[in-house]
């Protein structure tokens, strides 16, 4: 890429934009052919309701800038600064440190993100099931705002750590509530999705994990559901309480607000369950789950967990034709979006998309300000047979074996840059340079002058120091690689210093967690240890 690669970026935006100025919206016909939004119309304006912590980061001024003039553009970040805008994300946990030394088939996982929204969309959860075996991971990708990922991240693991409770546990609950006692702890969140700041809505939404124990209480099952049928369900239970949350009257306006927020935006997730040997992957929409396996003979391969839902999927182009009339065949996908609009077909919240226009309009004329809440009124047209999009999700087993060395679980901010392949190449070539680094300190004698003679080499010869979280590793080569799969250092700083309102159309946010697996613990397992 030539040195003027941040004036062709401005400049090739600027003549291909469209756009009509209505309100406080933008109205955008333009759309990257690498990375397309998620839905036709976006917000330059956030949501008055959206000044919780972030999950991740969220790009500095210092470094990004507003004016889409030339004269005021400048790649202003040297390597060092680059490092710190991609590194601020970072999370690290080695599992035998937090599980009291009992042997895991876990060993650690790394995460990263990188904002392209402001505020980002994206959010990411790590947690260990408290009354049950087994650590939950999550990638929850938002889009129309970061409400309803926001709520997704803090509650589906809930939701899917109580259907794994057994009969004699959910009593134990039922019976706190009751005489208003603590809680059992459910949870141990090892990365949160962020601290959430609506501490009011936290006892709707107990109330409503608490039917769902209630009910699962009713079902008289000795030892709960099986995983596959808790996420299942899980799914299916959280995304019915987010639109039902918005119908009950609320008196409480934050509630209130900030429930219709979460209704009115969506987001898609994929969530891994991994206990002993048992790996199971929920995933709705189009974040991805992929194995990187090396087999004995010391070949790497790539095993993909999960299919995307969206138009590019024969199997959810034929379940959508076959949940509508066929006078709709012509019009459920359109322009490779459902209905028009939306790229992916499954995904939490998006009422617009699953209720009723009656439904819809009884809502919002309860005296919302929906302008100032960010809420698009908008019906598409052939919209008949509603719903049209669901979060039930598409449930894979697999179980782990010794040469199962790592999973990844990403945005598609990721795999939009980024192929399974190439995903499994990165993470490979990054263990393998922590490897030899290792070799290099067992076998050079502790001397601190030859240390200080080699990092100046590597700063003289312009090599960055290299990254110690895979996850960072596989951001910096989904937005600085170039077509030949090469890094470039100018890409890489042009696409960190893109203005806020031009951003996203070169990149999406982008979460990632690579999980580590014990090999020598799993392969214990197959002995009997």
């Amino acid at each position: 890429m030539s040195s003027t690669v941040s004036y062709w970026i401005l400049n090739s935006t600027r003549n291909s934009i469209a756009t009509l100025q209505g309100g406080r919206r933008l109205y955008s016909r333009y759309v990257s052919n690498r990375n397309k939004l998620k839905w036709r119309l976006f917000s330059r304006v956030p949501p008055t309701l959206n000044s919780s912590p972030c999950g991740g980061f969220t790009l500095c001024k210092a470094y990004r800038h507003t004016s889409t003039e030339e004269d005021d553009f400048h790649l202003q970040l040297s390597p060092e600064q680059i490092n710190e805008v991609l590194r601020a994300g970072e999370s690290a946990h080695k599992i035998l440190d937090l599980e009291s030394r009992v042997p895991n088939s876990v060993l650690r996982f790394e995460s990263n993100q990188l904002a392209a929204n402001s505020p980002v969309e994206d959010r990411r959860g790590v947690a260990s099931c408290l009354q049950t075996n087994g650590l939950m991971f999550g990638i929850f990708d938002g889009h129309g705002g970061h409400a309803c990922a926001q709520a997704v991240s803090e509650r589906l693991f809930y939701y899917v750590a109580v259907s794994l409770m057994s009969h004699q546990t959910l009593e134990h609950m039922e019976g706190a509530m009751e005489s208003m006692k603590p809680l059992l702890p459910i949870l141990h969140w090892l990365k949160h999705p962020g601290d959430s700041i609506y501490k009011d809505v936290t006892s709707v939404h107990l109330d409503h994990l608490r039917v769902y124990w209630q009910e699962l209480l009713d079902l008289h099952m000795e030892m709960g559901l099986s995983i596959e049928e808790a996420l299942m369900y899980s799914f299916q239970r959280l995304d019915s309480d987010i639109s039902l949350e918005i119908q009950a009257p609320l008196e409480d306006e934050v509630t209130r607000n900030l429930s219709l927020q979460v209704a009115f935006s969506g987001a898609t997730a994929c969530m891994a369950h991994v206990d002993g040997i048992h790996l199971h992957v929920a995933n709705a929409g189009d974040c991805r789950a992929i194995l990187g396996v090396q087999e004995d003979n010391g070949v790497w391969s790539c095993l993909p967990l999960t299919r995307d839902h969206n138009a590019w999927n024969q199997a959810e182009l034929s379940r959508l034709k076959r949940e509508h009339p066929e006078s709709e065949d012509r019009t459920i996908i359109m322009e490779d979006r459902l209905l028009g609009v939306l790229i992916p077909c499954r995904a939490f919240g998006d009422v617009q998309l699953k209720w009723s226009k009656e439904l819809q309009r009884s809502v919002l004329e309860r005296g919302f300000n929906t302008e100032a809440l960010n809420i698009y009124q908008f019906t598409p047209p052939h919209y008949y047979t509603p719903p049209y999009l669901t979060a039930e999700p598409e449930v894979t087993y697999h179980r782990l074996r010794p040469q199962d060395k790592f999973l990844v679980l990403a945005s598609d901010g990721l795999w939009d840059m980024l192929s399974n392949e190439d995903v499994v190449r990165l993470v490979v070539g990054h263990l393998t340079e922590a490897d030899q680094h290792k070799t290099d300190l067992a076998q050079r004698p502790a001397n601190l002058g030859l240390m200080q003679s080699l990092l100046l080499q590597r700063k003289a010869s312009g090599l960055h120091e290299a990254d110690q979280n895979a996850a960072t590793r596989l951001i910096r080569h989904a937005i600085g690689n170039n077509e030949y799969g090469e890094m470039e250092a100018e890409r890489l700083a042009a696409m960190l210093t893109l203005p806020e309102d031009l951003a996203r159309m070169y990149r999406d946010d982008i979460t990632v967690t690579v999980v580590y697996f014990n090999s020598e613990s799993i392969g214990a397992y197959y002995k009997g240890g």
